[in-house]
């Protein structure tokens, strides 16, 4: 759909290496790079770069590809709209095609929905600034209740959504939107009668924008307490909301050092306006692995401001854990006489709250005072309970000289001897590392045998003839005179292929021989599929002999363990059909 030679050009432009590093922090490994995975969270590296062929892989997820597949995988974008970013980056421009065109009409057109969104935030943002009584309220809400500036406002495109059933939907139909688009947008909703009506009323208005600057979706507040206190829009085709964060399109300008991340809209909003810049927010719901992610391509350190109530705390352990295994630093900041930043700053003002930052306590200090304060520690038995927690605590850092530290500080504060501390540590990190083996072997035999493929799930019910599957492809993938041998000696067919994938990446890098074109998988593939064939690819690289007696005996190995198969499955329904006429027979009889 995009002209070939265009695409090529862009990827020879496109320097893996730079791109990767502008989202992962990469080391040298011999003549590669690896880092920990943007795609999944993990502790130790896993995910590698390949320079030799622009290409990478994660041997813990099993993404993998070219530069448009990182791009598709990390950005989150189709296949064009990741070779247009791509091209834009390398100084390309792309230009598609009658082809391309067709394409995309059958998708949804995302420029559509971001400038519908646009449209709705400019009513919104007009209907604060009204004359009605309604939007003179809701001014003041922002102004005085919230103590923002007018400037403050504007900066974020606050807004108005009026008290009415369709006084937004009537607007917007009448620059052309249909209630179509206006609901998969999550701007209107559609009755059980089929009456259409405008999806956020008597709410001030919080536009979402990505980093790139697009407005992506809402979030609408009450200015009473009625409830819900918050509405906010579902997924849409522009709108992930575990994916994306509030105010990061700001804060990633000043957010290198740390981020500070707060639980709502109107927090974020007030320490921007008091000069911290690089806060954000998660958006309704409780932090995730993506957004955790999200965070670690801008920042190293991450601050927790959430409130201090049972809630907000059990929400900051949990943020702690998502955030330090992308391997962020993680601190807590305890808010003394305030339920909230936002409330903090009003009272002591914001020099007082930049010592709160300075001072935030690191997840260790924050867990123990956590822990030491639901027990009584003057009875043994709780005092007990509470060391045993302390323990276990202690024994989930991966660091054996970071762990001496922590038990140092709970022997003080217990007046515990250390050696015995560090014994008890040490047993219990034994046990987490036993159980880890032994849930990794589980899952190495599971992957080994196909039981948890998602990528191709006939892998299961034939394991053997998989394998020699993608040993096939793996060689086929790699070598143009392999390709000739068995395109054009018609040594396979689709035939010789029992799972579905295989035989669908068979067909594909056939017709393509065929047709005398370079086989472009991230336009024809899923990321995950494409991920597939770069591990069948690089199973191969890693040997030494790949010649033709290799692709010989692959090929045998394919066909014998395919006519087993088939045997196993004609000895089965044998069987069942013997079985179904015994049973025939005994109710004749």
């Amino acid at each position: 759909m995009i002209s070939r030679d265009v695409v090529d050009e862009i990827l020879d432009r496109t320097n893996i290496e730079d791109l990767v590093s502008g989202y992962v922090s990469l080391k040298r490994a011999g003549s590669n790079l690896k880092g920990l995975c943007p795609f999944h969270s993990e502790k130790s590296p896993s995910f590698t770069v390949y320079p030799r062929d622009n290409s990478f892989y994660c041997f813990g997820c099993g993404i993998g590809g070219n530069a448009i597949t990182f791009v598709r995988q990390i950005e989150h974008m189709d296949y064009p709209d990741a070779v247009v970013y791509l091209g834009k980056r390398a100084g390309i421009t792309v230009v598609k095609d009658a082809a391309d065109d067709a394409y995309n009409a059958k998708k949804i057109d995302k420029s559509r929905f971001y400038k519908m969104n646009v449209d709705a935030a400019k009513y919104f943002h007009s209907c604060l600034f009204a004359k009605d009584p309604a939007a003179q309220n809701a001014l003041r809400y922002f102004t005085e209740a919230r103590g923002l500036s007018i400037a403050t406002i504007r900066h974020f495109g606050l807004g108005f959504a009026p008290d009415s059933f369709d006084a937004f939907g009537n607007h917007m139909r009448s620059l052309g939107y249909s209630y179509d688009e206006l609901v998969e947008g999550f701007l209107c909703g559609k009755s059980e009668r089929g009456k259409y009506y405008d999806a956020f009323r008597n709410r001030v208005m919080f536009p979402i924008i990505d980093v790139s600057g697009n407005v992506i979706a809402f979030g609408g507040r009450v200015m009473d307490d009625s409830k819900p206190k918050y509405k906010n829009s579902s997924d849409t085709p522009v709108f992930k909301k575990l994916r994306n964060l509030f105010a990061l399109n700001y804060a990633r300008h000043t957010c290198s050092e740390n981020l500070i991340l707060c639980e709502g809209y109107m927090d974020v909003i007030a320490l921007h306006a008091a000069g911290f810049t690089n806060a954000v927010a998660t958006l309704g719901t409780a932090i995730t692995s993506d957004q955790a992610r999200l965070m670690s391509r801008y920042t190293k350190r991450v601050i927790i401001t959430y409130d201090a109530d049972e809630a907000g705390q059990k929400a900051a352990v949990r943020a702690m854990g998502m955030l330090s295994e992308v391997g962020l630093e993680v601190s807590v900041l305890k808010i003394p006489d305030a339920k909230d930043p936002d409330e903090f700053i009003k009272k002591f003002g914001k020099d007082k709250f930049r010592l709160l930052i300075e001072n935030s306590r690191s997840k260790f200090e924050y867990n123990m005072e956590r822990i030491l304060s639901k027990y009584n520690l003057d009875a043994q038995q709780e005092r007990i309970n509470a060391l045993k927690e302390l323990v276990e605590f202690i024994s989930t850092f991966y660091s054996e000289v970071e762990r001496d530290v922590y038990i140092q500080a709970v022997s003080k504060q217990l007046n515990i001897p250390f050696a015995a501390l560090k014994n008890d540590v040490s047993s219990q990190v034994k046990k987490r590392q036993r159980r880890f083996l032994k849930e990794e072997n589980q899952k190495a035999i599971r992957q080994t045998q196909g039981f948890s493929d998602k990528v191709n799930p006939d892998f299961a019910k034939a394991p053997s003839v998989a394998k020699n599957e993608e040993t096939v492809i793996g060689l086929l993938s790699l070598f143009e005179n392999h390709q000739k041998k068995v395109f054009e000696g018609k040594l396979l067919t689709e035939n010789d292929f029992y799972t579905d994938l295989n035989r669908r990446i068979f067909i594909y890098l056939r017709d393509c021989y065929e047709s005398g074109i370079a086989p472009n998988l991230d336009e024809n593939f899923s990321t995950e599929e494409v991920g597939r064939v770069t591990k069948m690819k690089l199973a191969r690289m890693d040997l030494t002999e790949n010649g033709d007696a290799v692709l010989e005996e692959a090929i045998a190995s394919l066909k014998s363990s395919m006519q087993k198969k088939s045997a196993e499955g004609t000895s089965t329904m044998d069987a069942l059909t013997s079985l179904i006429e015994r049973m025939r027979n005994s109710t004749d009889n």
